[in-house]
């Protein structure tokens, strides 16, 4: 995985989309976010608050909206990449940088009226997670093991359910095992699952 240390860097990055990812950039330059590189890609912010995004993929260029739930979408642009998980981002996707470039005005319109949005105190706020319950493969090993014990328990909650969760996202007890065994060395090494890709 490259790393981006700008949004420039990203975009050169992604030569493919570089014209696309240059418009992008270019409308939300002329506003009143800050430029950031998080997640490896570019995170426009406005008093610390993620506003809004952009990410190349293989075949579009996404916009996101952190919280995009919250926009009027006249244009019916906006759908969840994630039904079911997510409930304030959205995503506008475009395939082409023609199609970016007959949309200025909206995306301008849009991105607008998130700035607004976040002025005036509007968000959706994230539900709590319930209390921790960790997959049975896990929580054995942790009965067998103390040192792996104390190293899971270094860990924040927030990282001991992705363990968890990666875990029980196996069906088949083999690829349950298989997953076990490739997260207690990290666990071990105090590197949480996704670690490599938030640096």
């Amino acid at each position: 995985m490259q790393k981006n240390k700008s949004v420039t860097t990203y975009i050169k990055n992604h030569p493919e989309w570089e014209k696309a990812l240059m418009v992008l950039k270019d409308l939300i330059d002329s506003t009143a976010l800050h430029e950031n590189i998080k997640w490896g890609a570019p995170v426009y912010t406005l008093n610390n608050k993620n506003i809004v995004g952009f990410c190349a993929f293989q075949t579009y260029v996404g916009l996101w909206f952190y919280q995009g739930a919250l926009l009027k979408d006249k244009s019916k642009k906006l759908f969840n990449a994630q039904e079911g998980k997510t409930k304030a981002l959205r995503q506008w996707r475009f395939s082409s940088v023609e199609e970016m470039a007959n949309e200025k005005e909206n995306i301008t319109a849009y991105v607008q009226e998130a700035i607004d949005n976040h002025i005036q105190g509007k968000s959706i706020k994230p539900q709590k997670k319930p209390t921790l319950e960790l997959a049975k493969e896990i929580n054995d090993q942790l009965i067998k093991d103390a040192e792996l014990k104390k190293a899971f328990g270094d860990f924040p909650t927030s990282k001991q359910r992705e363990f968890s969760d990666y875990i029980n996202g196996a069906k088949q007890q083999k690829t349950k095992q298989k997953r076990l065994d490739k997260i207690t060395p990290m666990i071990m090494q105090g590197e949480g699952l996704n670690d490599k890709y938030r640096k």
